[in-house]
Parts: C-alpha cells; sequence; structure tokens
C-alpha cells in the first residue's frame, strides 16, 4: 500500500544512494585562445571595417591636400602615407613641416610623431595573448597594419570569441590599400580644400575618434581619465602655442588611470546571525 511505498530513512543498513551530478565543463577563455590562419574570417573583418572607409577617405583627402599645400609631390605624399602610416601622426607632422629642415626641427617632428603614435605600442599589447600564440615572422609584421579603427574591430571580434587572426589582417589590408589612394584626390583638389571648413572635412578627426568612445564605455568611473585628457588638452591648447597639448593629454590620462584604484569586484560578506 502506501506505507510500504513511502521511502526509507537512511541507515547503516540501507544507506542513501546518491546520484552523481555531471560536473559542468568551465566556461572557454575566449580571450586566451591560440590564433589560427583561416579563409573564413577575411571577408567578415572586412564587413567590419567598412563602416569605417568613409571616413578614413575624407581623413586621406585631407591629409593629402595638406601636403600639396606644403608644396609636397604627388609622389612624397604618397611615399608618407604608405611608409608613415600614421594617420593623425602624418597631420600633425606636415601640418608643423617647417620651409628648412633642421636638427631641431627634425627631433621636434620625431618626438610629435612618436607622442601621437605611442598609443599604437598599447595596442599591440593588448593584441599579444591573441597573435603572440603565432609564430614570430607572423605576429610581428600583422602589428604593422594596427590602427584605430582595425584594433576596435579585432578587439570586438576577440572578446566574442574570435581567434582567427585573418580577421585582423583582412581588414587591415583593407585600409592600408585605401588610405593612400584617398589622398589622390585631396591632393588633387587642394585648392579647392584650402579651407576644410565648407566640407566638413575639419571635423572627420573629432568626429572619428568620438565614435571610438561608444564601444569602449564602460561605466562613469572609467570614463574620468578621459574627462582628465581631454580638460587638460584643452587647457594646455589654449594658454600654450603648438602641439603640446598632445603630450600633455596624453601624460595627464595615463597618470589619473594608473592612479585610480580597481574596484573590489567581490560582494561584500553577509553578516553572520547570532547563533
Amino acid at each position: 500500500g502506501a506505507a510500504s511505498a513511502a521511502p526509507m530513512p537512511p541507515s547503516a543498513d540501507h544507506p542513501m544512494t546518491t546520484l552523481a551530478t555531471p560536473k559542468r565543463d568551465a566556461a572557454p577563455d575566449h580571450f586566451h585562445a591560440p590564433a589560427y590562419w583561416s579563409g573564413d574570417a577575411v571577408m567578415p573583418g572586412i564587413y567590419a571595417i567598412t563602416p569605417m572607409l568613409p571616413g578614413t577617405i575624407a581623413f586621406g583627402m585631407a591629409c593629402g591636400a595638406l601636403g600639396a599645400q606644403k608644396n609636397f609631390s604627388l609622389a612624397e605624399v604618397e611615399i608618407v602615407m604608405a611608409i608613415v602610416y600614421g594617420g593623425l601622426s602624418q597631420f600633425v607632422a606636415v601640418s608643423s613641416w617647417p620651409d628648412t629642415l633642421t636638427a631641431s626641427s627634425i627631433a621636434t617632428l620625431a618626438l610629435l610623431t612618436l607622442t601621437v603614435n605611442i598609443r599604437f605600442a598599447l595596442m599591440s599589447a593588448s593584441l599579444r595573448p591573441w597573435f603572440g600564440t603565432l609564430p614570430a615572422w607572423q605576429s610581428y609584421p600583422s602589428m604593422l597594419l594596427v590602427t584605430d579603427g582595425g584594433w576596435l574591430a579585432a578587439m570586438r571580434y576577440r572578446n566574442h570569441g574570435g581567434a582567427d587572426a585573418s580577421f585582423f589582417v583582412g581588414g587591415g589590408i583593407l585600409l592600408y590599400v585605401v588610405w593612400p589612394l584617398s589622398s589622390l584626390p585631396g591632393y588633387l583638389l587642394a585648392g579647392q580644400l584650402t579651407d576644410p571648413r565648407p566640407y566638413g572635412v575639419d571635423l572627420v578627426m573629432p568626429a572619428f575618434y568620438a565614435a571610438m568612445l561608444v564601444p569602449a564605455w564602460k561605466g562613469l568611473r572609467r570614463a574620468v581619465p578621459w574627462a582628465v585628457s581631454g580638460a587638460v588638452a584643452l587647457a594646455v591648447h589654449w594658454l600654450v602655442p603648438g602641439w603640446w597639448f598632445i603630450i600633455a593629454g596624453a601624460l595627464s590620462g595615463a597618470l589619473t588611470a594608473g592612479l585610480m584604484d580597481e574596484p573590489d569586484a567581490r560582494p561584500p560578506a553577509k553578516a553572520r546571525g547570532p547563533a
């Protein structure tokens, strides 16, 4: 009857039988998955870069027009675009290009270029857990393709579990080809681009870098160094002539981020009640 169907309490004679619960697999560590090469991620990498092409082309046109205004030949502009491949640093260096090159002016140009491009060293370091698993002859040449937009797309792909290095390289090669070609119309139309404001070209750089902050947003606390860097750069720009505001803004933002303590991610311990 019902009594006979009732479960018996555990005892020495009748130990309770326990079922072994299957162990759950640990969550995959996407950020440290080893890199590999395949053709499957080339087109997705190109598609991820495509929305950035209009800004890249407008930026390249501005660099070409600036080179023409500084009396660079077309060949010199294309060589700079292909070899330096520095984006904003090219614009800053050519804007500061003196009529006569001296040892001090060359040192100043080198310092400006180094300061503006130092971010690429940090970006390359952030890619090491991914590309560091490849042979050196594959990983280090790939770092020559690091750009702001390419790095942003690659990190988003990586954070979603991607490990195919072709994603980064495919998009990087597309940007490298488009960059020098985009300077051609700017160089040829330099007369019309003497004042870039009617065409909105002067807003390309601020809009591009402001758009990069959107996917990098991780809360108000992480934005404090951004605000400090921007405020210091604006103040130095108004007070000190030249490009010193770039160095001041970069250093102040880095120091602020370094001095900030990371919040404790552990949940607070629960208070025990009376025994």
